[in-house]
């Protein structure tokens, strides 16, 4: 793997070497009979809201379905926003996050997280066509729009010298963008490449850059202490990619699996079920 990952895998080894204490929230789960999982709704691949049956679809809410489908429970998705999403999980409002949000040093320092990913996922900037924005560069010194909580920011600021305006979540932010408060938007790659390829409303837009910022691994986030509830769902986490239930439901949703998820599955495929 390449450089930029090794300090999730250090995380990664310090987080399976500790000795596994038991925590309530499994037993809890199952007595309840149904793990309730804050999902990012920001719109697809990884998730939206059917206008018809108003129930939350997308990879996230699959995603969610194969943990509560491998723990043997029922499923409830909230929806969440990035600028609250750790609140949310931390006041046990949610017992897990799906919710875009990958592996980060400070994020890991205030939450669990399930060691294996699930996939690598890195940022693309999205900026109107004809506004001279052609790679991350270009960004220096132009505000640009993100979440509350993004771990696009702080490359974005230190690396490339962006005006960053923080908002709610990437409706708002797109919202802005629109509204010429911004020069460009940054958030989560598939998303915003499925917008400008598929969407006519954004037709006057473009993405700027072939290569994504940062990609991180994709983790499934938990609070910390939890670590009967982490070992069980890193065993799903690690059936996914031995059958290689992952790739299917990347493609289906229109998810391109990365070359991480290859890795992943050539890996786990080779072991016995656990």
């Amino acid at each position: 793997m390449s450089a930029r990952l090794l300090p999730w895998l250090a995380a990664l080894l310090a987080v399976t070497a500790t000795a596994a204490h038991a925590d309530a929230t499994l037993d809890k789960l199952r007595q309840r009979g149904t793990l309730v999982v804050g999902v990012v709704l920001s719109g697809p691949p990884f998730g939206t809201i059917d206008p018809a049956t108003r129930k939350h679809v997308g990879y996230n809410v699959q995603l969610s379905e194969g943990v509560a489908k491998g723990l043997g429970v029922a499923l409830e998705t909230i929806q969440v926003q990035p600028s609250n999403r750790v609140q949310f999980l931390q006041q046990g409002k949610v017992d897990i996050l799906i919710a875009n949000m990958q592996w980060t040093q400070e994020r890991s320092e205030i939450l669990s997280f399930v060691p294996t990913p699930f996939e690598e996922v890195g940022g693309a900037a999205i900026a109107p066509k004809g506004s001279g924005i052609a790679k991350w560069e270009d960004l220096k010194g132009k505000p640009v729009c993100v979440s509350q909580g993004s771990n696009f920011t702080r490359p974005l600021a230190e690396q490339y010298g962006a005006q960053i305006r923080a908002f709610r979540g990437q409706p708002e932010s797109l919202l802005a963008l629109r509204g010429a408060q911004c020069s460009a938007a940054v958030h989560v790659s598939p998303t915003l490449r499925e917008l400008v390829s598929g969407n006519p409303d954004w037709n006057d837009y473009q993405i700027v850059s072939p290569s994504d910022l940062i990609p991180s691994p994709s983790v499934i986030w938990l609070r910390k202490g939890e670590t009967d509830t982490q070992a069980a769902i890193d065993k799903i986490v690690r059936s996914w990619h031995r059958t290689g239930w992952l790739i299917d439901v990347g493609k289906h949703n229109g998810l391109p699996p990365t070359p991480l998820l290859y890795q992943l599955h050539e890996k786990f495929r080779k072991l016995p079920p656990a």
